[in-house]
């Protein structure tokens, strides 16, 4: 299986940010969407780097109690690894595991078209488990 079956299922709803936006609205946004990373964007189309709960918290010990005021340009982070709809799940879940990723932003033609979190991934290897180890029982009871 492949990414693009990952966003089929939940949806490619992205959540951006512009650069401008400060660190405290930014902030606000992760708190009442319950999600753990943003998407910074100048056009909400193109990927300039994410924000992340990490990033606020790694901003807090460098710039103190003025994070805030701060625009999310200053702290996003930048280099930010990507992956496509046609990429592996495996090989994803391998880069996220390896890099210690938490969220992986989904491009195809130089456009967002995703995000997946560690979440996405470990829902769809549950499921997939689930589906094997509910076949294998029936094959148990076909087979008495």
């Amino acid at each position: 299986m492949n990414v693009s079956h990952i966003l089929k299922t939940k949806g490619s709803d992205i959540m951006t940010v512009r650069p401008s936006e400060t660190v405290q609205n930014a902030a606000m946004r992760l708190r009442l969407k319950g999600v753990g990373a943003l998407i910074v964007s100048h056009d909400g189309l193109t990927l300039d780097g994410i924000i992340t709960e990490r990033a606020i918290s790694d901003g807090v010990a460098v710039h103190g109690s003025n994070i805030g005021d701060l625009h999310v340009a200053d702290i996003m982070i930048t280099g930010v690894f990507t992956c496509s709809p046609e990429d592996s799940i495996a090989n994803v879940a391998r880069l996220m595991t390896h890099r210690r990723l938490r969220h992986l932003p989904v491009m195809e033609g130089g456009r967002l078209v995703g995000i997946l979190s560690v979440g996405d991934i470990l829902k769809y290897r549950l499921d997939e488990v689930t589906l094997e180890a509910q076949v294998l029982q029936d094959v148990a009871i076909a087979h008495r």
